[in-house]
């Protein structure tokens, strides 16, 4: 009786491309659902929680200002939905970007699985830091941050806020919740877990921070200097990537880089430590949203120097590893030392070979001897 035998053959695996077309139809039709929500009555003040901006308050007109009624926000606990439903919308941009870009570019450059990843994370952020940064700058100049640097600080707590700020804080609260997922979404290799989980919390930590402390205008700030220094970074490696001659970039970036940490430690000690420090309220009111007390004001200013000097360390480290890998690709390579024969004069030295080495058909080699004899 023959025996048959057991098959031997492993389940199919799932691609990249398909796991992340999988995720992204899933997601799309989760958010598809708080938007067919608002069609019908019965779940339209659900679906509205998530999908528009909550806490408005409309300020009537005044003589100094327009003539028409100003509408304002303040943040809160449904704010968690709103984040929840964006973060859904970032997961569905991220797919499209890695989808219909990203993957092309790769099957065309035929990259390696180290820089295949890293490229597609420079591609990710740079279209993220490039559109944010960009964003936050059309708001500082709407709202006269440049020309009135005191409004940093000025008529604190900054508990009211503007449809494009709080939108703003909202969407990056969303992307950066996104990454998570997203680390699982990529196949991220276990190695670059922590550091992706570090800087994602460092992120939420800081952005949170200034959205809940009503420290919106500072954090505003700061975000869009740092966006754009970051946004060189990535965009030079993308350029790296494609010629890795290309150097210029990360020259500028480590220029800005150390300008960049310069400028928000600045700004951090002129509003905290300064400008704070002298208002006339400094009592802790939950209910205003006043958080200027002196303990508060030492957290803010610790954790910025604090994260300031990481990345700093970092920078440090990135640099001399880059400059080892340089000079070491630089150095010549080490020449063997002449071998010259003894009672041989520098002048035929010369002639028979270079620099008084002798060359490989010089006339005394054993070759030409028996060509002589015979």
């Amino acid at each position: 009786m023959a025996i048959r035998k057991k098959s031997t053959k492993s389940p199919p695996v799932l691609s990249h491309e398909f796991v992340l077309q999988n995720h992204a139809d899933i997601v799309s039709c989760v958010a598809m659902v708080f938007l067919l929500g608002l069609m019908f009555e019965i779940t339209a003040k659900a679906s509205i929680i998530f999908v528009t901006l909550q806490y408005n308050v409309t300020l009537p007109a005044t003589e100094e200002q327009a003539t028409e009624s100003a509408s304002l926000y303040y943040y809160g606990i449904k704010d968690l939905a709103t984040v929840f439903f964006y973060m859904l919308v970032a997961i569905i941009i991220h797919a499209v970007i890695q989808e219909y870009m990203l993957d092309k570019i790769n099957r065309r450059m035929h990259f390696s699985k180290t820089k295949h990843s890293k490229f597609n994370e420079s591609g990710q952020l740079s279209a993220f830091y490039l559109f944010a940064c960009v964003w936050g700058t059309f708001i500082l100049i709407s709202e006269n941050y440049i020309s009135d640097p005191t409004i940093l600080w000025r008529a604190y707590p900054h508990n009211l806020m503007t449809f494009q700020m709080k939108f703003f804080y909202i969407s990056q609260l969303a992307y950066w919740l996104h990454a998570f997922p997203e680390l699982y979404f990529q196949k991220t290799k276990k190695e670059d877990i922590p550091r992706q989980l570090v800087y994602i919390g460092l992120y939420l930590f800081h952005i949170a921070g200034a959205y809940l402390l009503n420290l919106n205008h500072l954090g505003l700030v700061l975000l869009v200097l740092h966006y754009f220094v970051e946004f060189l970074f990535h965009i030079s490696r993308l350029f790296y990537f494609s010629n890795e001659k290309y150097q210029k970039g990360f020259s500028l970036w480590a220029v800005l880089f150390v300008f960049g940490r310069l400028l928000t430690l600045i700004l951090s000690v002129l509003t905290v430590g300064f400008g704070l420090a002298r208002a006339e309220n400094q009592k802790l009111d939950f209910s205003t949203g006043n958080f200027n007390v002196l303990a508060v004001r030492i957290a803010v200013l610790a954790s910025i120097c604090i994260t300031q000097a990481f990345m700093m360390w970092k920078f440090i480290n990135f640099q001399l590893r880059r400059w080892r890998e340089h000079s070491a690709f630089q150095a010549p390579a080490v020449k063997k030392k002449p071998t010259v024969t003894k009672g041989r004069s520098s002048k035929k030295g010369t002639e028979n070979g270079v620099n008084g080495t002798l060359t490989s058909n010089v006339a005394d080699s054993p070759r030409n001897r028996k060509e002589k004899s015979s």
